[in-house]
């Protein structure tokens, strides 16, 4: 299982502690996404953020569509299929993202590849819907499960 993470709120006046916490999940900016397998380090690491981060499960094909829209290699270029077949040992975008879901690779098994994904904030009326309040409430941050990939979309 893979988990999908965004970074949702500023680290203006947050402790030292947390605001190390989001680096080390390569979240330095507010609407930075990264994938993350599912091991008790990166869970943790999720509780301890948990008031300025959103996260779910991310199947293959919102991983797909992420890499392919958003996704960038060093150098700012765009990731295509010859960049990941070039860089690693799958053959291609879906193929990546197959394993990424799976949890049988990490963005760092292609060469190149950057940590994140730039996002633009969430479209349509609802926005964030309140990032002072959990999900669970009506609001934008902490576990949201599935709902993760409908956050995404409306990111791309």
């Amino acid at each position: 299982m893979t988990f999908l993470v965004i970074r949702a709120r500023s680290d203006r006046g947050v402790t030292r502690k947390i605001r190390d916490t989001m680096s080390m999940l390569n979240l330095t900016r507010v609407n930075h996404a990264t994938i993350v397998t599912d091991s008790p380090s990166y869970r943790g690491m999720l509780q301890k953020s948990k008031d300025y981060v959103t996260w779910g499960e991310v199947d293959a094909d919102t991983i797909a569509k992420l890499i392919g829209e958003r996704g960038r290699m060093s150098g700012d270029k765009p990731v295509t299929d010859a960049s990941i077949k070039e860089g690693s040992d799958f053959k291609g975008i879906k193929d990546f993202s197959k394993a990424l879901a799976s949890g049988e690779a990490s963005m760092g098994d292609v060469d190149g590849l950057k940590p994140i994904f730039r996002l633009h904030p969430p479209r349509g009326s609802k926005g964030w819907g309140g990032i002072k309040r959990a999900y669970t409430v009506g609001g934008a941050l902490g576990f949201r499960g599935d709902a993760i990939s409908d956050l995404a979309e409306r990111m791309m």
